[in-house]
């Protein structure tokens, strides 16, 4: 195997080892005291946006209803979210934050821009072409890891 292949494996494993158990990858890591998964935290930086259902919330997070009810019910016991019926139809459920959530939920925001913002000065290290050829060789690796 070429050494660039080598450490396009390194690269894909350190992603997955860091991934694991994880809905996202930031860079850094959160200061809060409360002890939150990242996928918990990600629905609090959510919910700071808008009220949603958990259908909603399992769509946004490309997870499954199940892991969303996992997640908000540990929230909901911490009286870091709670929920309202939908005034048209009492079969929904919403769900919202608690003063409690709101600062969790800007810093896992600040987390996000943080990130891009890594991102965005690593890729300022390269020109434009090869900037280029960055975003071509993504593609095709996305395009052949969904194969």
């Amino acid at each position: 195997m070429g050494h660039l292949a080598e450490k396009i494996n390194h690269f894909l494993n350190e992603v997955i080892l860091t991934a694991e158990n994880q809905h996202e990858i930031l860079v850094g890591s959160c200061t809060s005291d409360v002890r939150l998964t990242n996928t918990q935290e990600h629905i609090l930086m959510l919910l700071s946006q808008e009220s949603l259902t958990n259908s909603d919330l399992a769509k946004r997070l490309n997870v499954s209803q199940a892991a969303v009810t996992k997640a908000v019910k540990a929230l909901v016991e911490q009286k870091m979210l709670e929920t309202f019926k939908d005034k048209k139809d009492a079969r929904v459920t919403f769900y919202r934050l608690t003063d409690l959530a709101r600062p969790i939920a800007e810093e896992h925001q600040h987390h996000h821009v943080h990130t891009l913002e890594t991102y965005q000065r690593l890729a300022e290290q390269f020109s434009s072409d090869e900037q280029e050829v960055i975003v071509r060789f993504l593609d095709g690796l996305i395009g052949e890891i969904g194969k």
